[in-house]
C-alpha cells in the first residue's frame, strides 16, 4: 500500500479553525476553557484534548502587514523520533505510514513529549496517581474512530470550506505541492520568491506536507530538524534497559494505582 499523507496549502487557509472543531467533535476531545489573550488564535497551545491549532504570524514588508496561518499537530514522521525512544511499544506506523500509538501500553514516561523536534505529543496526567498517558493526532486512525480504513478522509481534511486540506497518496501530494510552490514562485497577482514545500524530505519524510509562502521558520517550523542527541541515548543505551523493566514499572504504577483509589474512597465516607 502507498504511504498516505496531507497537504496542508497556507495561501488557501483562511484560520476558521473548523478543523479544530472537527478534529475535537470526531475524537471525542472535551473542550477546554480559554481566555481571551488579544489574539485570535486559541487555544494557545496543544494539549491532551487538543490536538490541532491553527498558528498566526504577523509579516510586515514595505509597510503592509500580511497574516500568515500555519497548522500545528503531529507531522507523522518516517524517521519519527517519538517511535525510536518509547520503551513500551507503545507508538508506532501503521499501514499507512502515520504515526500511531496503543494507549493502553503507554507508560507515561514522557519521552515522547520530551524528544519530539516539533514538541508534538502531550502527557494527560491523573492527578491522583500521577500517571501519564500520551495524546496526539492519529491522522483518524485510532481504533474504533478510524476514518482511514471505512475510505473516508481525516475529519480535519473533511471540514475545510477552502480545500487548504487535502489527503491522497503521499506521491501524489508531493507532485501536486511542487506544482502550488511553483505557481507562488511565478505569481499572478503576486510573486513568492521564497515559497516553498516543507516536508519531502525531513525525517526521512513527513507525512503532513506544507505549502508555505515564506521560509519554515516565518511559521514556527524548525527549517532543518533533527533526530535529538539526547534521543539517542534514550535509544541505544536506556531504552533496551526500559523495554526489559517497563512491565515491572506498569505493575508498580497499577498498584499504586490501587492504593490512591482506596484512599479516595476511605476519604470520600470520612466527609
Amino acid at each position: 500500500m502507498s504511504d498516505k499523507a496531507i497537504l496542508f496549502d497556507s495561501t488557501k487557509c483562511i484560520a476558521c479553525r473548523g478543523c479544530q472543531v472537527s478534529c475535537k467533535q470526531w475524537n471525542e476531545l472535551e473542550a477546554e476553557e480559554t481566555t481571551n489573550r488579544g489574539t485570535y488564535e486559541n487555544p494557545p497551545d496543544l494539549s491532551p484534548n487538543t490536538w490541532i491549532t491553527v498558528k498566526f504570524f504577523e509579516k510586515s514588508e514595505d509597510d503592509s502587514l500580511e497574516w500568515l496561518f500555519g497548522r500545528r499537530s503531529c507531522m507523522h514522521c518516517t524517521d519519527a523520533v517519538c517511535v525510536e525512544v518509547c520503551p513500551s511499544g507503545a507508538l508506532f506506523h501503521n499501514e499507512y505510514g502515520f504515526v500511531s500509538y496503543d494507549r493502553d501500553k503507554c507508560i507515561g514516561c514522557g519521552y515522547c513529549s520530551q524528544h519530539c523536534p516539533f514538541d508534538v505529543p502531550r502527557l494527560d496526567t491523573n492527578v491522583i496517581t500521577g500517571v501519564g498517558k500520551m495524546a496526539k493526532c492519529s491522522l483518524c486512525t485510532t481504533p474504533g474512530l478510524d476514518r482511514i480504513s471505512e475510505g473516508w478522509e481525516p475529519a480535519c481534511v473533511k471540514t475545510c470550506p477552502t480545500d487548504a486540506l487535502i489527503f491522497g497518496d503521499r506521491d501524489d501530494l508531493l507532485a501536486e505541492g511542487y506544482n502550488r510552490v511553483n505557481s507562488l514562485m511565478a505569481g499572478n497577482s503576486k510573486v513568492y520568491p521564497n515559497a516553498t514545500l516543507y516536508g519531502e524530505d525531513e525525517l526521512g519524510g513527513l507525512h503532513v506536507l506544507y505549502v508555505l509562502t515564506d521560509s519554515p521558520e516565518a511559521y514556527g517550523l524548525p527549517e532543518d530538524p533533527q533526530f535529538p542527541v539526547a534521543a539517542t541515548i534514550n535509544k541505544d543505551v536506556l531504552g533496551p534497559v526500559a523495554r526489559i523493566l517497563w512491565p515491572v514499572v506498569a505493575a508498580g504504577l497499577a498498584f499504586n494505582f490501587v492504593v490512591a483509589w482506596f484512599r479516595q474512597r476511605k476519604h470520600e465516607e470520612v466527609h
